[in-house]
């Protein structure tokens, strides 16, 4: 069955409804283990995670698993072209990354690169819908709000920092291309909203999002918050949200308030940053998220989610002159990425905090979707290319895909799955996908397989029927 962005967004809107009227989920066979992790009583070897997103779908021929380098030449065949990059070595022997990727390919020694990870097969590519998919676990649409996997581990282990907010989520904004599609899945779901992201759009003004808007006295600001929260009980959560809905919603406000008046706040602030580390991180949006990442890492937060920002036709939504924009969006991760890791290690706090560099899917320059299950093809590429623009990787493939981890008892210098060296170049060893993603980083976290909450007397669990097996040949 396919679904259009209208269907997607009917269905999505009516299981946030029902999540708001839900009463509190009930964690019968796990609640011992809930009280452990929030104790700090786990197994795990990594207490902190960055997920670093790369939306829009990141080639992996382009980047983390480069094939045989085609120039560009007037009337090529499109077919010859496997990667419009020339490779260059990592620091593992024998592992190259494609050219302008080479500050990554130097911290390689400190991660795993898989190289296997098959994203779903969902009819007409949607990039919200995948991206629902990777961060909930759960293919849309759902009759019932899936929690974004940050909001899952703020629950489950709780703020290492009682000031700093659990689950942190930097980069997007929500003003811009598929808004309310990516709405649906940056949310707590029926967990509540005390264990949703608090959103820093933009990480050059996140003291603005912790600090009272210039010029208004604490009386002042009390008073609008009086009126935020009236307008919260007149609105769709004071009339169809539960008691236990709405009491989340308080706690979450509570400590969005504590924060305002904390020293803790001054993570937020880049500005004091040594100049040196600043303007190397310094890329754009995403090279600062992750300076904001390592502050907040360091200062307790639990999740983090640095994006690259999906807006479509723009970053790695490469639908024509994917080799110009590619070396564009290269410059912005490359120094950024390399230097998050060198700096969690120098610091020792890689050994607890898990690194992920992932998309919702790749890229391929003929191929849309996959090999055996093709879909709609949405970009006109010629057979024959006459113009620079058509030289590239346009098409969505969801058959082969890279991802990378770092740290958190994750295995260092190690290389998972394999993708064929012609076209299609899809998966042909040690497939990987997200429910093996999710519950690799949860077992690392040191939570149970079969974590669940009762929703309307039914379980619902951290990944699909609690089927989901961590791939441990990953983890050290």
């Amino acid at each position: 069955m396919t679904w259009n962005r209208r269907e997607f967004l009917q269905k999505t809107s009516a299981a946030t409804l029902a999540a708001l009227a839900a009463s509190a989920p009930v964690a019968n066979l796990l609640s011992g283990c809930s009280r452990a992790t929030k104790q700090g009583q786990t197994n795990g070897t990594a207490d902190t995670v960055i997920l670093l997103w790369m939306a829009g779908g990141m080639a992996h021929t382009e980047t983390f698993d480069p094939k045989r380098y085609t120039p560009f030449e007037t009337g090529m065949e499109g077919n010859r072209v496997l990667s419009t990059f020339k490779s260059a070595p990592t620091v593992l022997d024998g592992i190259h990354f494609s050219d302008g990727l080479q500050r990554i390919g130097n911290v390689m020694d400190k991660g795993t690169l898989i190289r296997s990870y098959m994203a779903a097969d969902m009819g007409h590519i949607l990039h919200s819908r995948h991206q629902y998919h990777w961060h909930t676990g759960y293919e849309p649409p759902q009759t019932v709000a899936a929690p974004h996997l940050g909001a899952w581990i703020a629950k489950e282990l709780g703020p290492k920092n009682p000031v700093i907010p659990a689950f942190v989520d930097i980069g997007q904004r929500f003003t811009v291309g598929e808004a309310e599609e990516l709405k649906a899945f940056h949310t707590a779901g029926f967990l509540g909203h005390e264990f949703g992201p608090f959103f820093i759009p933009d990480p050059s003004q996140g003291l603005e999002s912790v600090r009272p808007p210039v010029g208004m006295d604490s009386k002042r600001f009390e008073r609008r918050n009086q009126l935020y929260n009236d307008l919260i009980s007149n609105g769709p959560v004071g009339e169809f949200g539960s008691d236990y809905q709405k009491a989340s919603l308080k706690r979450s406000m509570e400590q969005a308030y504590r924060l305002l008046n904390s020293p803790e706040a001054k993570a937020f602030d880049l500005s004091s940053e040594p100049k040196a580390s600043y303007d190397t991180y310094n890329t754009g949006k995403f090279g600062l998220g992750c300076l904001l990442a390592r502050r907040l890492t360091e200062q307790g937060a639990r999740f983090i989610s640095v994006t690259t920002e999906y807006e479509p036709f723009k970053g790695w939504d490469t639908h024509e002159n994917g080799h110009t924009r590619l070396e564009l969006m290269k410059k912005q991760i490359d120094g950024p990425v390399a230097q998050l890791i060198k700096d969690l290690d120098k610091t020792g706090h890689l050994d607890r905090t898990l690194v992920i560099l992932a998309s919702e899917f790749s890229r391929d320059m003929m191929v849309e979707g996959r090999p055996d299950a093709k879909v709609l093809e949405q970009v006109n590429q010629p057979d024959i290319l006459s113009e620079p623009k058509f030289y590239g990787m346009h098409r969505h493939f969801t058959d082969g895909c890279s991802i990378l981890m770092f740290g958190g008892g994750i295995r260092k210098g190690f290389v998972y799955g394999k993708t064929a060296d012609e076209r299609p170049c899809k998966t042909i060893e040690n497939p990987v996908r997200i429910d093996g993603i999710h519950q690799t980083i949860y077992h690392a976290l040191g939570l149970p397989p079969d974590l669940h909450y009762d929703v309307e007397k039914r379980p619902f669990y951290s990944t699909p029927d609690g089927l989901g097996k961590p791939v441990m040949d990953l983890l050290a």
